[in-house]
C-alpha cells in the first residue's frame, strides 16, 4: 500500500517516511492557551490584591477604631448632658480618659489597645447647651508617630474623625 499501511514492509520507502515523521500530540497535551494562562494570571492578581488589604498595618487599624469610638463616646456623653442638664467634661488619663459629669463606668475609659495616646491634655466640654464651642481631640499612635487623627466639631455638628498633620 502506497500510504504506508499495515502492508508496508521495514524496509520500504513508505516505512521510513511514517518513521521519521513527528509523531502529532493528542489536543488535550499541547500546552494552555492564552485565555486560560490569562485567566489564571487575573485570579492570582485578584488573591494578592485581598491578601494585600488584609494585611493592612494593625496600629492605624487601631487607631482608626479608636477614634471613630472616641467620637461616638462624645456624642453619647452630649446627649446624656443635654437630657440630665449637667455639663460633663472629657480628660485625657495616663490609663485612658475620663467622662467627668456623668455617673461613674457609664461610659468607657480605656483606649481599645495600648497603642493610642491624646496629644492635647485640654478638657473637652459637651454640654448641656445645643451648642457648644468649637472643640478637638488629636488621637496618635505610639508607635508610629507620625499617624494623627483629629477628632472635632464646630460646636453644632456632631464630632467627626479627620487626618490630622504632624
Amino acid at each position: 500500500m502506497p500510504w504506508g499501511g499495515p502492508a508496508a514492509k521495514p524496509d520500504s520507502l513508505a516505512f521510513k517516511v511514517i518513521a521519521r515523521r513527528p509523531s502529532v500530540a493528542p489536543a488535550f497535551s499541547r500546552g494552555f492557551t492564552l485565555l486560560e494562562l490569562l485567566v489564571v494570571v487575573a485570579i492570582i492578581a485578584i488573591a494578592s490584591a485581598g491578601v494585600a488589604f488584609a494585611m493592612r498595618d494593625n496600629s492605624q487599624t487601631l487607631l482608626e477604631r479608636d477614634a471613630a469610638r472616641l467620637a461616638a463616646l462624645f456624642e453619647s456623653a452630649r446627649a446624656q448632658s443635654r437630657a440630665t442638664g449637667v455639663p460633663v467634661r472629657w480628660n485625657s488619663t495616663p490609663d485612658g480618659f475620663q467622662f467627668y459629669g456623668l455617673p461613674p463606668h457609664t461610659l468607657p475609659e480605656r483606649w481599645l489597645g495600648n497603642d493610642t495616646v491624646a496629644r492635647n491634655t485640654s478638657p473637652v466640654v459637651l454640654g448641656p447647651e445645643p451648642v457648644i464651642g468649637r472643640q478637638e481631640v488629636v488621637l496618635q499612635s505610639i508607635s508610629q508617630p507620625n499617624e494623627l487623627l483629629r477628632i472635632a466639631t464646630d460646636g453644632a455638628r456632631p464630632f467627626t474623625v479627620q487626618p490630622a498633620t504632624p
